[in-house]
């Protein structure tokens, strides 16, 4: 299942809506067919970001954001990493338990 991409400028859009509150979350979830955990998730960044749309340092500004991308794109590779490890090990189990041995011939 491919992970769907959103625009910095969709995000930014969708949460001013949400803080707007003329809707409520859940029907703009709905409506955009999107979770709301994600938009919780969007927000809570868009929030916690919010003091560096003020800040006089851009270079600062920009690696802050590149950092917490990083940390974020680092995190998401972890728990894929942790998935398909778990994957690999039922597979290796499974095999054993058909064949009576390792797949390496052991």
């Amino acid at each position: 299942m491919k992970k769907r991409s959103y625009s910095p400028e969709y995000k930014a859009k969708i949460v001013i809506e949400m803080l707007k509150e003329e809707r409520h979350i859940s029907e703009i979830a709905q409506r955009e067919g999107i979770s709301r955990t994600q938009l919780q998730n969007w927000k809570k960044e868009f929030l916690e970001n919010a003091a560096l749309v003020f800040s006089q340092n851009k270079v600062e500004q920009q690696a802050r954001i590149a950092i917490k991308s990083a940390e974020e794109r680092e995190e998401t590779l972890m728990k894929k990493v942790g998935e398909l490890s778990i994957e690999v090990d039922f597979l290796k189990k499974k095999y054993r338990e058909i064949h009576g041995r390792d797949y390496e011939g052991r």
